[in-house]
C-alpha cells in the first residue's frame, strides 16, 4: 500500500472543524450517510465518530435524499431507512446532459455529449441485442463481445481482468436493483448487470461498489492481506486486523483498534468488516490511495474518479486492443441509492458499450456523470 495523502482529509475528525464537516461527503452525500455500525462486536460508540465529516443517527445520501433511520441497535445494519422515489436525487455529480432527467434525479443516456464526437468506430443507434451484447453469456466475456477487430488484452491467470471476465452476470435484460429490491428510476444506463453481491443496506454505492470487487477479488484469490482501505480521515483499516480478532472504535472524534472478538476468517465477517469500510471510506479515500494515469497505460481495475462532495467512480472491468494498439474499455458503476454494479452503456453509441481510447476527451461523459480532466487514476490496493 503506497503512503496515504493525508493531507487532502483535514476536515475529518478535527472537533475545530465538525460545525463545517457535518455536512460533508459521502461520495457527494451530505449529512451522515450512515448510522454508525460500531456497536457490534464488542465496540461501542460513544457520541459517533464524523465519519467523512458526516454525523451518525440519519444518513443524508448523494443528492441530499436523508432517511429516517437512527443508529443500529446491537449490530443492527445501518442505512436501511424507507425512501421516496420522489425525493430521490440519484446524481452523484454534475448532471451529463444525456437526457431528460428521471423523477428520481438520475440521468438517462440518450444524447451526444457535446463535447464529444463518435470516433466513427461504433455504429450509431445499432440495436444493442444484436451487436455486442450475447444475452445467453453468463459472465463478463461471454455476454459482452469484444468490437471489430479487437481482441481482449490476455491477463494472467489469478489477476483482475481474469477474475472480472469470469465474473457471473445476471440474466441479459435484468434491471438494476436499489439495496432494497426496487428497481432504480433510470434503466436505461446499462448494458448489463453484475452479480456482485450488495446488502440490504444503504452503504454500498459507488466507490464503495469498487472496493467491494477488489475485496472479492483478493478474498477469491488467497491475497486477503491486501484487502485494507483508509477511512477518510487517514485511519487504516485491515481486514487481517479485523479477522484476527481487532473491531474499530469509534469515540468522539478518534478512531482505533481494540482487540475484543475471536479470530473469525469467515466470509460473514469479511462482510461485518466491509461495512465499517463501506461508512467510513469514499471517493476522497480513494483519490487518496490513487495516483494519475495516461491513457495509453489504462488496465482494468483503472477508475474514472472525481473525489469529493459531490463525487463519484466509475471502474474498468475489461480491455481490448486492436492491431495497432489503440485500447478499449468496458465501464461499471455502482450509484446511489445502493444498488447493484453494473456495466454502463456509452452514450456515444448505444449498440456498443466499449469506450475507445480516441473517445478519451475530457469532459468525458458516461450515462450519469461527466468527468473532468486528471479523473482517469490507478487505485493503490
Amino acid at each position: 500500500m503506497k503512503k496515504y495523502k493525508t493531507g487532502l482529509f483535514i476536515m475529518a475528525f478535527c472537533p475545530a472543524l465538525m460545525a463545517g464537516c457535518a455536512g460533508a461527503e459521502k461520495d457527494g452525500r451530505t449529512g451522515s450517510d450512515a448510522a454508525n455500525p460500531a456497536a457490534e462486536n464488542g465496540t461501542e460508540t460513544d457520541g459517533g465518530a464524523e465519519e467523512k465529516g458526516r454525523q451518525t443517527g440519519s444518513r443524508t445520501p448523494e443528492g441530499g435524499e436523508q432517511t429516517e433511520n437512527g443508529a443500529p441497535e446491537d449490530g443492527d445494519s445501518p442505512g436501511t431507512g424507507e425512501q421516496a422515489e420522489d425525493e430521490r436525487q440519484a446524481k452523484d455529480g454534475e448532471p451529463t446532459g444525456n437526457g431528460e432527467q428521471t423523477k428520481g434525479g438520475e440521468q438517462t443516456a440518450g444524447q451526444e455529449n457535446s463535447a464529444q464526437k463518435a470516433p466513427g468506430g461504433a455504429a450509431s443507434g445499432t440495436d444493442v441485442k444484436t451487436s455486442l451484447i450475447r444475452p445467453e453469456g453468463m459472465t463478463l466475456a461471454a455476454r459482452i463481445a469484444a468490437p471489430e477487430g479487437f481482441s481482449r488484452v490476455q491477463g494472467k491467470p489469478g489477476s483482475l481482468a481474469a477474475f472480472l471476465r469470469d465474473y457471473p452476470m445476471k440474466e441479459d435484460g435484468s434491471p438494476v436493483l436499489l439495496y432494497d429490491g426496487r428497481e432504480k428510476g433510470n434503466q436505461t444506463a446499462h448494458a448489463a448487470v453484475v452479480a456482485l453481491p450488495i446488502e440490504n443496506e444503504d452503504l454500498q454505492q459507488c466507490a464503495d461498489s469498487v472496493m467491494r470487487v477488489y475485496a472479492e477479488y483478493f478474498w477469491e484469490s488467497g491475497q486477503k492481506e491486501r484487502i485494507a482501505f483508509h477511512f477518510v480521515n487517514g485511519f487504516y483499516a485491515e481486514y487481517t486486523r479485523w479477522r484476527d480478532g481487532g473491531r474499530i472504535q469509534v469515540s468522539g472524534n478518534e478512531v482505533s483498534w481494540v482487540q475484543t472478538a475471536d479470530y473469525d476468517d469467515s466470509y460473514e465477517n469479511l462482510k461485518k468488516y466491509l461495512r465499517y469500510v463501506f461508512s467510513y471510506a469514499g471517493t476522497l479515500s480513494m483519490e487518496g490511495e490513487s495516483e494519475p494515469v495516461s491513457a495509453a497505460e489504462i488496465t482494468v481495475g483503472d477508475v474514472l474518479l472525481k473525489g469529493g462532495s459531490p463525487g463519484h467512480v466509475v471502474m474498468v472491468v475489461d480491455l481490448c486492443e486492436d492491431e495497432r494498439g489503440e485500447k478499449a474499455f468496458l465501464l461499471a458503476q455502482g450509484y446511489m441509492p445502493a444498488q447493484e454494479f453494473h456495466v454502463l452503456n456509452n452514450p456515444l453509441h448505444p449498440g456498443d458499450p466499449w469506450y475507445y481510447e480516441r473517445e478519451l476527451a475530457f469532459p468525458l461523459a458516461t450515462p450519469e456523470y461527466t468527468f473532468g480532466e486528471g479523473s482517469l487514476r490507478r487505485p493503490g490496493y
